[in-house]
């Protein structure tokens, strides 16, 4: 038999004192407050989407002229906007495969670009074109030697044959340290950011947040990469996109209500918000033996730290590089862990390689308004001390002052 209720206990509810009704009316008085201030500001930021133009937010737009080809890449010489420096050598900036260059010239009071020139940099970039499935063989050779091998040549030869400077982001900082260290002859100057050397970094002292995506990758097996890679002929541009947002949950779920909502329709928050979801938007495949390549060989093996990884037939040594290396790596990097950069510095000399920390994220680094100074001025500066070449490896070697880790002390 149900168990019957106490007379009493329906005829007596529990009271609620005056003070607790009290502080509820004031919580739902704060409550719909905010409702309201959240609802006023979505209106004044939709009253602005509803008259942005597409033309509005164009992104790259720093004049540039193609001055060599191969394939699908080309190479673009940036129209110069303050008198070139003699003095310096020209400088190629090479992003990755899985985003566009068009983030180091998002607009122009945040372009890395622009402040390279005003500061008088030959400057060129690397656009890696649109690659299809017709390009899913191609692999690290293909882009590291072929590709962007041939645009470095292509600038060594107009340069009087002399060796030119090399910028790698990210993913082309990889391949920007591989080419330097398998054709070290071309290179004046060597700087990467935001750059994976050691692909699975000092683990045990992640920072919370840090390294999900080593932990994501090192969780598939061969089989898994290989499966992927075998079913789609690339790694889908939809796909990477999808799994560097959910490196950050919170922030991608609300960037487009509460987010938006807080610029309260400011024009200029507002255009870099939607300049950048543009060029996050413009995702393009993977080549699928690259990817396979990065995966595998880099992120589950991590061969290139370990000097086992194989480009052109031979392993590749990145001690092997002799010109200076400015590294710059971001803080709160929540793709690249800070460690998986500075482990260049374990693989050169105290007096070759410098680094700069930028207190930012991944991304920040290029595009947010305290990076412009920081990033192109520490290159600038760097290029203006080194304008004397070191000494060569053979010297160097001579004089004791490499200083290279073991292989053993490297995997350990």
């Amino acid at each position: 038999m149900p168990e019957k209720r106490s007379p009493d206990k329906e005829q007596n509810p529990p009271q609620i004192s005056d003070q607790a009704l009290l502080e509820a009316q004031e919580a739902w008085s704060l409550a719909w407050q905010y409702m309201l201030k959240t609802g006023e500001q979505m209106v004044k930021s939709n009253n602005f989407l509803g008259r942005i133009k597409d033309k509005d937010v164009e992104i790259a737009e720093t004049p540039a002229d193609v001055v060599f080809e191969i394939d699908k890449v080309r190479l673009f010489r940036y129209r110069p906007l303050a008198e070139v420096r003699k003095d310096i050598p020209p400088m190629i900036i090479c992003y990755g495969l899985f985003g566009r260059q068009t983030m180091i010239d998002l607009q122009e009071d945040r372009s890395l670009v622009r402040n390279l020139l005003m500061a008088g940099i030959d400057l060129y970039v690397v656009d890696w074109g649109n690659p299809t499935r017709a390009d899913q063989y191609l692999n690290f050779d293909d882009y590291v030697e072929r590709y962007l091998g041939s645009c470095v040549e292509y600038l060594y030869e107009a340069n009087d044959k002399k060796p030119v400077n090399l910028f790698g982001i990210c993913e082309g900082g990889t391949f920007a340290a591989m080419l330097a260290a398998l054709r070290p002859e071309l290179f004046a100057g060597l700087a990467l950011a935001i750059t994976p050397i050691d692909f699975h970094g000092d683990q045990e002292n992640f920072w919370r947040g840090e390294g999900f995506l080593n932990s994501w990758v090192g969780n598939l097996s061969k089989d898994d990469v290989d499966l992927l890679i075998d079913t789609h002929g690339m790694l889908p541009g939809e796909m990477t996109g999808a799994v560097f947002s959910a490196l950050t949950p919170i922030a991608s779920m609300t960037k487009y209500n509460i987010g938006l909502a807080r610029m309260e329709g400011n024009e200029a928050m507002m255009l870099n918000f939607l300049r950048m979801e543009k060029w996050i938007a413009d995702r393009p495949d993977h080549p699928g033996e690259a990817a396979r390549q990065w995966l595998n060989d880099l992120y589950r093996e991590n061969l290139l730290v370990k000097g086992q990884f194989m480009l052109c037939g031979e392993k590749l040594d990145l001690s092997n590089i002799t010109c200076p290396v400015l590294n710059i790596f971001a803080e709160q990097d929540h793709i690249i862990p800070v460690s998986c950069s500075k482990a260049m510095g374990n693989l050169l000399s105290d007096d070759q390689y410098e680094e700069i920390g930028f207190p930012g994220g991944h991304v920040g680094v290029f595009v947010s308004r305290k990076a412009q100074g920081v990033v192109a001025g520490g290159v600038v500066s760097w290029l203006e001390k080194r304008l004397d070449p070191l000494p060569d490896k053979k010297q160097k070697n001579e004089a004791g002052v490499k200083k290279k880790k073991s292989k053993k002390q490297i995997q350990g």
